[in-house]
């Protein structure tokens, strides 16, 4: 067809015409692609559910390829003068689209994640994995996604009288609309009352930004805050499946050994150089007689995440999901079942919120009230309790005991035992810190040193008493704190990601296990199948119902990383680097200093092994 005779406007009139049924064509062939998502999700089982779903694949698709017409297409038809270009820039644009749409839903399918920066980088990566070498097959079809492109492309083009002839156009632009309006009305109100079934949908298709009004809602009068809290309470425990914790039934060995008491010393803030000769030389003996961890790390860098790793045994991303539904960690479940006695002792009466709605029941926490206000005073007076209950207790009968102090996180020196600490002893970056950082520092030295104190006491006790025969002692920390070494302004705790936040020392008293330090990377995680297996006489996997690994089996196997992290991050910690990946799937990977690489890629083995940690005791329809 020659139009040489046509004008500027006519030409874009035609463009424009026949842009409306490219884009209508290519929303149908979206709208195919879009049934892998709704395959890889599930189809729901209620009808409103169903209803929402249907909506939603026609009104998203349509308004994704819309958007790109209207964005991309509509203003190029006006900058382009020929009609032949201008139809093949919106081939290419189509064909990019659509290869992007099965790059995501490959990702969708194959770690259940839309594309991301960090997915990027999974599929790009130049490591020869499975997955990588899997993806790259797609690209096969892009030349006959252009080549069906451009076929399209002509036909319309020669057929786009007759279309438009047909008078179809407006109404099936009411009908996506429609359905586009329709979905995100009803998203509002599943959001509104908990609809379950509507909006654990919201993220089963790309680019998923589904509305919501709560706040709208409730200034208007549609919507009771109490009575939302309310119903969210009930759903949380009517979906009491999303976890599956633990995976199996725990099963014990057919021929258990006899139960060991187990007390942990849980020391708020405590970082892992702390474990010296000069600031804790009690502890520090003590390690030296029984099993020091050297590359230890907390399952996060704050206080609830770090305590949720190490009751639970899995990541911190699993918290808010494991509080919802009110499970009973498995190893506080087990030493029930096996009538263990409960003393459970806290310097500021067990604060923290996740105590009471996730790991102790409120009988046992609340058993032994500490008095004492001052953090160093609240810490004699607990681990004194401690030491009463050790020796009052009922004999014959296996125990567990949980003391945490938390004078360390306050830097309070308890009077008579402060002693100065010089910079030297701080790491080399000491001498350039300001003299506001060493005030600090040296105060949480001498904070650290007194409650030293008290574990010498403690020690003691148990050896008057006997009980080291038959007690696992396990000293440790949440987490550890900063005073700005990594030159980044990170101060405390829950800042940033670094070895002085993260790394917590690890000190293990087992009965007949020889002395030994382990330089193999361990985190809070391993903790609960170490003492499952160990103390408990369980034979189920460790996998069945925890993330971590016996610790006394890390030498045997490589492990060249853990996870730490919260909801909101995915902290992967190797010896050489560390990598931190947001929840909306940007990375950062910094060195063992802590200091930003931006040139260095994530490692795309790790991360797939991450991943599938991090999902696996979600629970997954059959």
């Amino acid at each position: 067809m020659v139009d040489r005779g046509n004008t500027y406007k006519d030409n874009v009139s035609q463009l424009i015409s026949w842009g409306h049924w490219f884009s209508f064509f290519n929303i149908i062939a979206a709208m195919l692609l879009g049934t892998r998502y709704i395959t890889q999700s599930g189809w729901p089982e209620t009808l409103l559910g169903q209803i929402y779903q249907l909506l939603n694949w026609v009104g998203h698709f349509s308004f994704l390829v819309f958007a790109v017409y209207i964005l991309i297409i509509f203003p190029a038809s006006f900058l382009i003068p020929s009609k032949k270009l201008m139809r093949l820039f919106a081939v290419l644009v189509a064909t990019g689209g659509l290869t992007l749409m099965l790059l995501d839903i490959y990702a969708y399918e194959t770690l259940h994640l839309h594309l991301t920066p960090l997915v990027w980088e999974l599929l790009l990566s130049g490591e020869k994995t499975d997955m990588n070498a899997q993806w790259q097959y797609l690209f096969i079809g892009v030349p006959s996604i252009f080549l069906l492109e451009l076929a399209l492309s002509e036909w319309i083009w020669r057929k786009r009288r007759q279309l438009s002839h047909k008078n179809v156009g407006v109404p099936i632009a009411i009908m996506f609309a429609s359905c586009f309006i329709s979905s995100h009305l009803i998203h509002i109100w599943a959001d509104a009352y908990l609809y379950r079934p509507v909006t654990s949908q919201r993220s089963n298709f790309p680019i998923s930004y589904p509305l919501t009004a709560k706040t709208f809602m409730e200034k208007y009068g549609l919507l009771d805050r109490q009575e939302y809290q309310r119903r969210r309470d009930e759903i949380a425990v009517k979906y009491n499946n999303e976890i599956l914790y633990p995976m199996d039934n725990i099963l014990f060995s057919a021929n258990p050994k006899e139960p060991k008491n187990i007390l942990i010393v849980m020391i708020d803030s405590l970082r892992s150089d702390m474990l010296n000769p000069v600031v804790m030389p009690n502890l520090s003996n003590f390690s030296e007689e029984n099993i020091q961890f050297s590359h230890h790390y907390s399952s996060s860098n704050d206080a609830m995440a770090g305590l949720f790793g190490l009751f639970y045994g899995l990541p911190g991303s699993y918290a808010s999901n494991v509080r919802n539904e009110g499970l009973t960690p498995a190893l506080l479940q087990i030493l029930e079942e096996q009538k263990y006695q409960f003393g459970l002792f806290s310097a500021d009466n067990f604060k923290n919120s996740l105590y009471y709605q996730s790991i102790f029941r409120e009988e046992n926490a609340s058993k032994y009230p500490i008095k004492s206000k001052k953090p160093w005073l609240a810490d004699k007076e607990a681990t004194d309790k401690l030491d009463h209950w050790l020796t009052q207790r009922e004999k014959n009968t296996p125990w567990f005991a949980y003391l945490e102090l938390k004078n360390v996180a306050k830097y309070e020196t308890g009077g008579k035992y402060v002693r100065p600490f010089q910079p030297s002893l701080d790491n080399e970056v000491s001498i350039q810190e300001d003299k506001t950082a060493l005030l600090l520092k040296n105060s949480y030295n001498n904070a650290a040193f007194y409650v030293d104190g008290l574990l010498s006491l403690l020690f003691e006790t148990l050896k008057l008493n006997g009980q080291l025969d038959n007690t696992v002692v396990v000293i440790t920390s949440n987490h550890g704190i900063e005073f700005n070494e990594t030159g980044s302004n990170s101060w405390g705790s829950n800042t940033n990601y670094s070895q002085y936040q993260l790394q917590v020392p690890l000190v293990i008293h087992w009965p007949n296990k020889a002395p030994q330090k382990i330089d193999t990377l361990s985190s809070h995680l391993d903790l609960v199948p170490t003492l499952m297996e160990g103390a408990l006489s369980v034979n189920s996997p460790s996998k069945n119902y925890s993330s971590g690994h016996n610790l006394f089996e890390l030498t045997e196997m490589q492990r060249d990383w853990v996870i730490a992290g919260d909801s909101r991050d995915i902290v992967v910690v190797q010896p050489e680097k560390t990598t931190v990946v947001d929840k909306f799937g940007n990375y950062r990977v910094y060195d063992s200093n802590y200091k930003l690489q931006p040139e260095v890629k994530p490692q795309l083995s790790v991360l797939m092994q991450v991943m599938h940690e991090l999902q696996r005791f979600y629970y997954k329809d059959e």
